[in-house]
């Protein structure tokens, strides 16, 4: 199939405004027949299989056939948060918070049939998180969690009993594989002084594990199949770090084979920031390691490392739905750089600057991918971008408070795999020329507990020392002519001390070994013609720590550097707090914001 006969691609998003839906490349329009929709609303998914677009206002649930455009239910459902689909769009599942009642009968979950609109069940949940039931991909089962059970039901009967049980005491999290022979992996948390461990069993026999694995270190797990479910990564993470080398805690990755015949502890160093199996389930990508430098290692089907993609600022993998382009990007708090790999010859094809994203997702065409900035994450340049594999901005748009994007899926087999990668597109019309360009990178000052002390990655200090110039140059251009008078003056000032302190030619102490600063406490009996000449020595050498001198014996430049050093000191210690997940004060936000001219000034002192 050509890229001309290739069906168009199509994403919906939610903001303020509305639903907005709109076709991917190359058209990038809104389809044909589609009347946006006005209003709020509270959440937008589409079905997994692509044929129904869902999203919730106030009031209540709609359901959009995704290939017409017409909307064929509307459940009057008040106040739901919360929607999703089964495998094959046959259910629609809703969450609202619940209402205490005094005897707490209220079904806040329920499933209901997407055709006829019939509520099929309900049930009571509390947390949001996990609120829905999990299926099987050929929706055979479904799985919801109670107090140490597992309860099975068939879809056909899920107003009667469950259909089976799994029950262990001790479980806390369960997991139901992809493919077609369903598994379920379940956890088990320490517990007197007994290992965590992760069991998997087939769903028609309970009696005996299929695999098993025990671990140390593990408060809770991410349990992240391959897309056959023959294969299952078990993501062990800890609340507190032991060895005090980590704010998150730490971390580990297991390996296990449903057939039983394999499990390792797979070798990483350090924190986990992100896992992700290939699509054709044979290997799995790990960024490790500590920030700002973590690994980024590409594993077998038997956990063995078979390439290093290098150290660099990066904390999400995004493969594309073909498995042929791999994205390591470093978002959230980091710089926003994407760079796109080509798994097939293991090259970089591009690296490009997509600062602010908050979300990020490949198109099914395995061609573009898309990113986005979201509110309530970031209030400001809400929209998104849709790149070219190759690095370029084929399209971009702004729109008031975006909370969420999302593309239709489709199964991969429409949009195969091609020999050789296209060539970059031209973008449209309407993506600046700024868009298209690289964005400078901008280096964070955070680090780790147990890089403290030592000296910086040279990274960073070619970017701090190259920034603090430029923001020198900055501060000169906006002085007043009198102020760039009196600042000339100083430096001539300080020029004639350094000359008049340097030692004389043929003296013999012309050696660069620096000699220990002299004590600026003047000398009993002494003449004030040498108390003044200390204090000159004192001011054009480095500067005193403040334990060596009394505030009494400092002038007031150094009280002033002092000052500025101890309000960035506080600044430092806010943006460890806020990297570490902690909420900060409007003032203390605030504070933070004052960091760039508090450096000027810093600058300025120093001189």
């Amino acid at each position: 199939m050509s890229a001309a006969t290739l069906p168009p691609t199509q994403f919906a998003y939610r903001s303020a405004a509305g639903i907005g839906l709109s076709e991917g490349a190359p058209a990038f329009g809104i389809p044909a027949g589609f009347e946006k929709q006005i209003g709020n609303a509270r959440v937008l998914q589409y079905s997994k299989n692509g044929q129904y677009l869902a999203w919730a206002t106030p009031e209540s649930v709609k359901v959009m056939d995704a290939q017409s455009l017409q909307i064929i239910q509307d459940f009057s459902i008040k106040d739901v948060l919360e929607i999703d689909f089964s495998p094959k769009g046959t259910f629609l599942s809703t969450w609202q918070r619940q209402i205490k009642t005094e005897d707490g009968s209220h079904r806040n979950m329920a499933i209901y049939d997407v055709k006829t609109g019939q509520e099929f069940t309900s049930f009571s949940q509390k947390s949001q998180n996990n609120w829905n039931v999990q299926w099987t991909d050929d929706e055979t089962y479904c799985a919801r969690m109670v107090s140490n059970e597992v309860h099975f039901w068939e879809p056909k009967n899920l107003t009667k009993t469950p259909f089976t049980k799994l029950i262990q005491e001790g479980m806390s999290q369960f997991s139901l594989s992809p493919g077609k022979s369903t598994c379920v992996a379940v956890f088990f948390g320490e517990r007197k002084g007994a290992p965590a461990m992760v069991r998997i069993y087939s769903i028609t026999n309970f009696a005996v594990p299929l695999a098993s694995k025990s671990f140390f270190k593990a408060d809770r797990v991410q349990m992240i199949w391959n897309q056959l479910g023959t294969n299952v990564l078990v993501w062990a993470t800890t609340d507190h770090d032991k060895t005090g080398k980590s704010y998150y805690g730490e971390t580990n990755l297991y390996y296990l084979s449903v057939a039983g015949n394999f499990d390792c502890r797979v070798p990483i160093d350090g924190l986990i920031h992100d896992v992700a199996w290939a699509p054709a389930s044979k290997d799995f990508v790990v960024i490790h390691g500590q920030m700002p430098n973590p690994k980024t290692t590409l594993f077998d089907h038997r956990a063995n490392a078979v390439h290093e993609f290098g150290r660099d600022a990066r904390n999400t993998i995004k493969w594309n739905p073909q498995g042929r382009i791999l994205v390591l990007a470093g978002f959230g708090n980091l710089a926003g750089t994407m760079d796109f790999w080509d798994r097939k010859t293991l090259k970089k094809i591009a690296s490009v600057s997509a600062r602010d994203t908050t979300a990020c997702e490949w198109s099914p065409d395995g061609r573009h991918i898309l990113t986005a900035t979201l509110s309530p994450r970031l209030r400001v340049d809400n929209g998104y971008k849709i790149w070219h594999y190759t690095g370029v901005v084929v399209h971009t748009e702004e729109i008031n408070e975006l909370y969420q994007v999302a593309w239709r899926p489709c199964s991969p087999d429409v949009y195969p795999i091609r020999s050789a990668l296209s060539p970059a597109p031209q973008p449209t019309a309407n993506v600046s020329v700024s868009a298209v360009k690289p964005a400078p990178v901008r280096m964070g000052a955070y680090r780790p507990p147990q890089a403290r002390g030592t000296p910086a990655p040279s990274l960073f200090v070619d970017a701090s020392s190259s920034s603090s110039t430029a923001a020198a140059a900055a501060a000169d251009a906006n002085l007043s002519k009198a102020a760039l008078k009196n600042k000339k003056k100083r430096e001539n000032a300080k020029k004639s001390k350094d000359g008049e302190d340097a030692p004389a030619a043929g003296s013999g102490n012309s050696s660069p070994v620096a000699t220990p600063a002299r004590s600026n406490t003047p000398r009993p009996n002494s003449g004030s013609s040498n108390n003044s000449n200390n204090k000159a020595k004192a001011q054009n050498g480095a500067l005193l720590p403040a334990t060596t001198a009394s505030n009494s014996q400092m002038t007031e430049t150094e009280k002033k550097i002092r000052n500025v050093t101890k309000k960035l000191k506080q600044i430092h210690e806010l943006k460890e707090k806020q990297a570490a997940g902690e909420t900060l004060e409007l003032t203390q936000l605030q504070k933070i914001t004052a960091e760039a001219t508090l450096l000027k000034e810093l600058e300025a002192l120093k001189i």
